[in-house]
């Protein structure tokens, strides 16, 4: 089964079911037909930005949180809407057609990568500061490599 289709059996789950732990999670998709490892599992929990919420009972389990519904991921976003990137110093320029820069730099805000200090949008075009010089290069080949997925 693909990872597509795994994606949407585990949101299907968080949706029906009060999920505590990321064993629970991988018996609830092994019943489904998901042989995953706990890696797997890990790695689905980070892409599709799942966080743990404390429930009136005291235990935590895993959501979606509303907001983040609304922003679709990165890998999602660039491959349609990017348009190139250029950097000097600790700046990035990105350019993205017109009308996406604010939901491709929102998506970069939640990737939460450690070279990324702060982006700013505008239409067309984001502002990636990235913390020191050399990270510039390793930011713009990571978004040229997500846009040509």
């Amino acid at each position: 089964m693909s990872k597509r289709e795994r994606h949407a059996a585990l949101l299907e789950i968080l949706r029906t079911h009060r999920v505590t732990s990321q064993d629970a999670l991988r018996e609830l998709l092994l019943e489904q037909g998901f042989g995953i490892t706990q890696a797997t599992v890990s790695r689905d929990i980070r892409e599709l930005r799942l966080v743990k919420v404390p429930a009136s009972d005291g235990t935590s389990h895993y959501t979606l949180p509303e907001e983040w519904e609304n922003t679709p991921p990165l890998e999602s976003l660039l491959p349609a809407l990017y348009v190139s990137a250029e950097g000097t110093g600790n700046l990035l320029v990105v350019r993205t057609m017109t009308g996406g820069a604010q939901a491709v730099a929102l998506a970069i805000d939640w990737e939460e990568w450690p070279e990324v200090l702060g982006t700013i949008a505008g239409d067309d075009t984001i502002l990636i500061i990235c913390r020191i010089d050399r990270q510039v290069e390793t930011v713009q080949n990571r978004l040229r490599g997500i846009a040509q997925a």
